[in-house]
């Protein structure tokens, strides 16, 4: 039986890259727009465009991604930055993974094309919170990107907390904890679209990275071991 499929796209005035997002998600998966206060028209653009926009109120990045989860009523849920420069087709091979059993959770490591695709400071962050995880954890990861897959229900099952920029982080050592099978795997990360809302800036990078520390000194916590049911 083939997997269903929704993916979570949280949207902070996102209109310019919509159409570019939306045109790459697969044939067959549901698209869910979380729209985090855009004043752009990105959730009429969205709906225009034949995706399911779920509104959220309350910012942060992990706000949105979790009202998306909410929201999912697929097997299989997906993540990916609105912003173009992740190509949302690329989850594929993720989902694929997941739904075989392979892995638990699949994470995309964010490999740069061009100049301006990963901002200096931006990636000294990354770097450094990835250095953590990886003592935090014992997982060989090398980035924390923000595209993945993984089970609804086991997503559901990790109970997580964080509403701003710590929550992809959170999802990642709680799965760790849970004993979850994680992958990581390389994709092609573009210069977005407009002007980021996290890491745009050395303030957004500094207030990421101290969201996501506060995260990694979460005491371990035991959690049921299986990410959903296969």
């Amino acid at each position: 039986m083939t997997a269903t499929v929704d993916v979570v796209l949280p949207c902070l005035n996102e209109a310019e890259a919509l159409p570019w997002v939306l045109d790459r998600i697969p044939a067959g998966w549901r698209a869910l727009v979380v729209d985090n206060g855009s004043t752009d028209g990105s959730a009429q653009i969205a709906r225009g465009l034949g995706a399911t926009v779920v509104r959220e109120e309350r910012r942060g990045f992990g706000a949105a991604c979790h009202a998306g989860l909410l929201a999912a009523e697929a097997d299989v849920v997906c993540f990916c930055d609105c912003d173009a420069s992740l190509d949302p087709g690329l989850l594929t091979g993720f989902v694929a993974a997941v739904a075989a059993g392979e892995a638990d959770l699949v994470l995309g490591r964010r490999r740069p094309q061009g100049r301006g695709a990963w901002p200096a400071h931006a990636r000294a962050g990354n770097l450094a919170l990835a250095r953590m995880l990886r003592r935090r954890t014992g997982l060989e990861l090398r980035d924390l990107g923000p595209m993945r897959a993984a089970r609804r229900t086991g997503l559901l099952g990790l109970d997580l907390t964080d509403r701003r920029s710590g929550y992809p982080l959170q999802m990642v050592v709680r799965a760790a904890d849970a004993g979850w099978r994680v992958r990581e795997v390389d994709v092609p990360y573009l210069p977005r679209s407009g002007k980021s809302k996290v890491t745009g800036t050395w303030r957004g990078t500094w207030q990421a990275v101290r969201d996501m520390s506060r995260v990694l000194a979460e005491p371990a916590a035991g959690r049921p071991v299986a990410g959903g049911a296969r």
